[in-house]
């Protein structure tokens, strides 16, 4: 589905939703040409994507039930219209997890970032299980891989961070900010020790664009010449991106505060030779000698 058939599809639902919620009966032929979609769609969106909402159907009409009515907020609609169009993004859109994440509480404890994602078949518990813990303030208990082979974590959960797809764990330990591909997180345990969410580290979340946290951000300066600065005025390559300038050629000064290296050289790598490193010398300089050593790698193999 293309980005401007998806924005179609939750504009569509959001207004069904309001309709729902404020005691108005939903009539598929009727909205079929309110908005020019064939019955069918309509139908489907209803049987479908609204399957998990307490619906009862009289003469052919759909309305919530009366205990529910006016429950939703508009974030919450805009919110669930936008998941019921996106199936795919959760590892598990069962009817009890939509009616999970339908509950406001479960709000706090999801963050998406991004369109595509990553497959967590066979982590849909675990999933779940550390979203409890998120929404009940409880430290969770986990391992993960290490350079030393699997270690044993004990964490304050604080969200589920989708970024370009792929889930993260972002979690309060040794009183820092870490992250853990989910993917890669094994055996996830509720303890029955609580905490208190960390207002600052919530506020970094919300205002880093990846998942790469440190005490110590790295601040970036780059030049992008004029053949590749379309792309980055388009949108965001490198997180926290800010042009600076805009130069006379049509080339862009930009610059960025990142958690860590790895979250600018791969950009740089692949926008070669369009992108050139101006600050921290020290950045550039490990650019160089990654790319020298791949050089004489292929040479070695002729």
């Amino acid at each position: 589905m293309s980005a401007s058939g998806h924005d179609t599809l939750v504009q569509r639902l959001a207004m069904m939703l309001v309709k729902l919620n404020q005691g108005e009966s939903l009539e598929p032929h009727a909205l079929a040409e309110e908005f020019n979609v064939h019955v069918r769609t309509i139908q489907r969106d209803v049987n479908e994507r609204f399957g998990y909402l307490p619906l009862e159907k009289t003469d052919g009409a759909y309305r919530m039930s009366p205990a529910f009515l006016g429950r939703l907020t508009l974030k919450d609609i805009e919110r669930f219209a936008a998941l019921a169009g996106v199936a795919g993004l959760f590892p598990s859109l069962s009817v009890d997890f939509l009616r999970d994440i339908f509950d406001a509480r479960v709000e706090p404890a999801l963050m998406v970032k991004g369109h595509h994602y990553e497959d967590l078949r066979g982590k849909e518990e675990g999933f779940k299980a550390v979203e409890r813990a998120i929404v009940g303030r409880r430290r969770v208990c986990f391992s993960y891989p290490g350079t030393q082979g699997q270690k044993t974590y004990e964490a304050d959960p604080h969200k589920l961070v989708n970024v370009k797809g792929v889930w993260y764990l972002a979690a309060r330990h040794d009183g820092k900010l870490k992250t853990f591909s989910f993917a890669k997180l094994d055996s996830p345990v509720v303890l029955p020790f609580t905490f208190e969410p960390d207002p600052g580290l919530l506020r970094q979340l919300e205002a880093d664009d990846g998942i790469w946290t440190s005490d110590q951000p790295i601040e970036i300066v780059l030049t992008v010449d004029a053949q590749a600065a379309p792309y980055f005025r388009r949108r965001k390559l490198i997180a926290n991106q800010v042009i600076d300038k805009e130069l006379a050629d049509g080339g862009l000064i930009v610059s960025a505060k990142v958690g860590h290296a790895n979250q600018v050289l791969p950009i740089v790598r692949y926008w070669i030779p369009h992108l050139r490193i101006v600050a921290p010398k020290e950045l550039a300089a490990e650019l160089e000698r990654g790319l020298g050593e791949f050089i004489s790698g292929v040479k070695a193999t002729r």
